[in-house]
């Protein structure tokens, strides 16, 4: 599992980096949901290094759902800055499940 978090923080990075160019040269309308998500990924790439490093089942856990929620609300947002289309509550599912996972962390932290 460890070798998996830090696998997937190395495509959030490249992901956020390759966004935020993205971001720069596209349209104005949807320039700004673009830099978004690449801001959350470049977030979340280091908190999965973390929790990689962590190495506990539970620190796995909050990875997963950080994955998950991701994907999720980052699909969604690119889909409709690069439509128009919006997916109904897909971001807000995945959102959810973002802040689902942090709420874990400051959790699990506590357990032995």
């Amino acid at each position: 599992m460890q070798r998996i978090c830090l696998s997937l923080a190395g495509v959030f990075g490249l992901l956020a980096v390759g966004l935020a160019a993205i971001g720069a040269h596209a349209a104005l309308e949807s320039r700004e949901m673009v830099q978004s998500v690449a801001t959350l990924l470049g977030w979340h790439a280091p908190a999965l290094i973390a929790l990689g490093l962590w190495n506990r089942r539970q620190g796995f856990l909050v990875a997963a759902i950080l994955v998950v929620g991701m994907a999720l609300f980052a699909g969604a947002v690119l889909y409709r800055a690069f439509t128009g289309i919006s997916l109904g509550p897909v971001a807000p599912t995945g959102g959810t499940l973002l802040m689902a996972a942090w709420a874990l962390l400051a959790v699990v932290a506590w357990r032995r």
